[in-house]
């Protein structure tokens, strides 16, 4: 499965470069390929004075110059453009009043819809590229009538189609993935980056969320929210325990729940419900997170948006399985059936239609 485009008229493409591995090696690829490549570090963060700490955390000085020296050696343009603002109010924010709302958002995903395939394309498009390249593992795929798919990575345990299902046709029509057709382990490509003389071959992974670089979301929530405490109750109401806020919290958690009397079977707790308007957690045992339909808000399509029902196979959280479900739009709503009940379903988490690889939106 290729991306007919990367390998026929030379295209001006804008690079996406976060100062990693993937996007360094997405960018030499595109090259290498004959396209006219400029490359572009996006400044995300207000205040990027501080180096990442271990893995985590992105968007520091320290990864600007390391995407500089990237394309330095790969012989190609580079820019930095401040994007700051945009991502602190569409992404960011967003992520704050989510959790404030009880709800459990993906920022990875925000972030392609609102940043990467919205705010960059569009100023890529106004500029005069034809594209935007990135390091994410997916592929688009051009049909023989000009119309592209998204579809899934050739290698399923690096595939990241699930955090791109917000692109929508057009969105598609100027996307570039270097990586998503190559069946390669991650200490290839690193390999690979050391061959072409990256240094980036050797930097770790970011993990987790990118602007919350210890890796503590609760004690970032609490920055920005404010410590309210609220009750643990059970599902009849039962009061087992207090909280800093309801915003800690995310459908299915088992640790963390600081409860000292054990339920009555001796069995786990898990988290079931969380109420930001009584500032309620209420959590109970595993097999009352079982979740057999679900109405999903806000479609967005990759492609022409599908009539009546329709069985595909559905992804819920970024790391996450296929399972089968049947859905339909109506009024406006994606109304989803699975047909076998699953866990740890939050409002606010995204639900990603698959068919065979295809994403479908």
């Amino acid at each position: 499965m290729t991306d007919t485009p990367q390998r026929s008229r030379p295209l001006r493409v804008l690079a996406a470069m976060s100062g990693g591995v993937d996007s360094a090696v997405a960018a030499a690829r595109a090259a290498e390929a004959g396209h006219d490549v400029t490359g572009v570090h996006l400044a995300l963060s207000a205040n990027p004075q501080s180096f990442r700490t271990g893995a985590r955390g992105c968007c520091t000085i320290e990864d600007s110059r390391d995407a500089r020296r990237a394309a330095d050696v790969i012989g190609i343009p580079f820019y930095v453009w401040d994007l700051a603002e945009r991502f602190r109010e569409d992404v960011v924010e967003d992520f704050v009043a989510e959790y404030e709302a009880g709800r459990t958002p993906n920022p990875c995903l925000r972030c392609n819809e609102k940043i990467k395939f919205a705010a960059l394309l569009d100023k890529a498009l106004a500029l005069g590229f034809d594209a935007v390249c990135t390091g994410h593992y997916a592929q688009v795929v051009t049909l023989p009538d000009g119309t592209r798919e998204l579809h899934r990575a050739s290698d399923m345990a690096k595939d990241q189609s699930y955090v791109l299902g917000v692109l929508d046709e057009k969105q598609l029509a100027h996307a570039m993935f270097p990586l998503g057709d190559t069946v390669t382990t991650k200490d290839e490509i690193r390999a690979e980056a050391e061959r072409r003389g990256l240094a980036v071959a050797k930097k770790p992974d970011s993990h987790d969320i990118c602007f919350i670089a210890d890796g503590d979301t609760q004690g970032f929530l609490a920055n920005r929210l404010g410590r309210s405490e609220g009750d643990i109750v059970d599902e009849s109401g039962n009061r087992l325990g207090t909280h800093d806020g309801a915003y800690g919290f995310t459908i299915g958690q088992r640790k963390g729940l600081r409860i000292g009397t054990p339920a009555p079977d001796g069995k786990p707790r898990y988290v079931l419900d969380i109420s930001p308007v009584t500032n309620t957690v209420t959590v109970g045992p595993a097999d009352a997170l079982d979740v057999s339909a679900l109405t999903a808000i806000k479609p967005r399509w990759c492609g022409v948006a599908p009539t009546g029902p329709g069985t595909y196979t559905a992804q819920l959280r970024a790391h996450g399985g296929e399972t089968e479900v049947t859905a339909e739009l109506v009024d406006g709503h994606l109304e989803v059936s699975f047909a076998e009940p699953v866990r740890g379903v939050a409002p606010g988490q995204a639900i990603v239609l698959y068919d065979g690889t295809r994403v479908v939106g």
